[in-house]
């Protein structure tokens, strides 16, 4: 008899007390009747989903979650998102994430040059990279903000940082360092000078958004290798989500991709159209891995209010009708949990365990209380190693 699986990711959303929220994290101040049901009907604990030693950042953090151990596989952010591309790196390559960013006043000002969609982005990326590409550069346009950059023939030793976790930092504490920078800082100067009066710009301007300012290199890595799931756990797998990394894992462990109409990686997401996909897809995959982006967006943002819309939207249109759909089946098991958590109040990743709540064939209860941080906590259950956390929801 063939078990179901679906795992549900409200990306970023475990939080520290907001005083927005009176006190409250996004999970006790939002409405989550369904996350509050898996919890008090099955087991909620905590895992630690980024080891000792390596940056919470949603790559790391995601390997961890899908059941592949961050310090034996990870090689680096740009190579996942590499894989989601089907860019065919050589042994030798280096690729970096290319963010589109605003900074003002020399400082961080926006990591995603105001969610640039992904018409202007690529058409940015693309104008550029007529300038600078040659047969050791070439720029690849990706979702909205985030691209990527392959250079061949240097040796980097370089260290850079995610725009994302310096909002408000100068820019010249953030600048790559190390072997190879100089390039890196080259090309980022160079795109200044092209993006400052691009008449993308001008019109953003007008509109009052925020132009894009710079690229930002970052992520670097080479190739990426990943165990099939099938192979390692037996199980066949789908994968929705709007953002590259996600995508890039879901290939290299050979995850059957869904793309969603309206699946933005962003706070205006097609919610309702992951949660179908995913009661479809429940009849053709064991598993079936359901991302949402918009929660950690919203942590970036700095904004408790529409961190709880979004995590109340994914409760809604995704987690209900997914736990309904699931029950059906003679055995399953549903599993809801962030990546890491994303704090408002420090608008960056961090490296504290995450909650899970988790229902299905043979869960059996621990703590008849609702989902959120405190209560996961309390009920002394806890997963010290990520990368453990798929063998133990496999087993039925």
């Amino acid at each position: 008899m063939t078990a179901k699986y679906a795992i549900i990711v409200p990306d970023g959303a475990a939080d520290n007390p907001q005083e927005a929220l009176d006190g409250k994290t996004i999970f006790q101040a939002a409405n989550i009747p369904h996350m509050d049901a898996i919890a008090r009907s099955g087991k909620q604990g905590i895992v630690h989903t980024v080891p000792r030693g390596l940056d919470p950042g949603s790559d790391v953090a995601m390997m961890s979650l899908l059941g592949y151990d961050p310090k034996e596989y990870y090689t680096g952010r740009a190579p996942i998102e590499a894989a989601a591309q089907e860019i065919d790196l050589g042994a030798e390559d280096w690729v970096f994430r290319c963010n589109l960013v605003t900074t003002a006043d020399e400082t961080m000002a926006d990591h995603s040059a105001g969610h640039i969609s992904t018409k202007e982005g690529a058409e940015l990326i693309r104008e550029f990279s007529k300038l600078i590409e040659n047969d050791k550069i070439r720029f690849y346009p990706g979702v909205g903000y985030r691209h990527l950059c392959v250079i061949k023939g240097v040796e980097f030793e370089v260290t850079t940082c995610p725009p994302h976790d310096y909002i408000g930092q100068k820019v010249s504490k953030i600048m790559p360092k190390g072997k190879g920078a100089d390039l890196l800082k080259e090309l980022m100067a160079k795109s200044q000078r092209f993006f400052e009066d691009h008449p993308i710009n001008r019109v953003r301007r007008d509109l009052g958004e925020n132009p894009v300012t710079t690229i930002w290199l970052w992520g670097q890595g080479r190739r990426a290798f990943l165990e099939k799931f099938n192979s390692r756990y037996g199980k066949t797998g789908a994968v929705i989500t709007a953002v590259d990394l996600v995508r890039g894992l879901a290939k290299l462990i050979g995850f059957h991709l869904i793309e969603v109409e309206g699946a933005t990686g962003y706070l205006d997401t097609n919610y309702a159209g992951k949660g179908e996909a995913a009661i479809e897809a429940l009849d053709r995959y064991d598993l079936v891995f359901v991302h949402v982006e918009a929660t950690d967006e919203a942590g970036h943002n700095g904004s408790p209010q529409q961190k709880k819309k979004a995590l109340e939207s994914i409760d809604k249109f995704v987690v209900g009708p997914v736990y309904e759909a699931i029950q059906t089946f003679d055995q399953w098991r549903i599993l809801v949990m962030p990546d890491h958590p994303t704090p408002c109040d420090i608008r960056s990743h961090v490296a504290e365990p995450v909650p899970f709540a988790m229902a299905g064939t043979g869960v059996k209860g621990l703590l008849e209380k609702p989902f959120c941080e405190v209560n996961s906590f309390e009920s002394g259950f806890e997963i010290a190693r990520g990368a453990d956390m798929m063998e133990y929801f496999l087993k039925i």
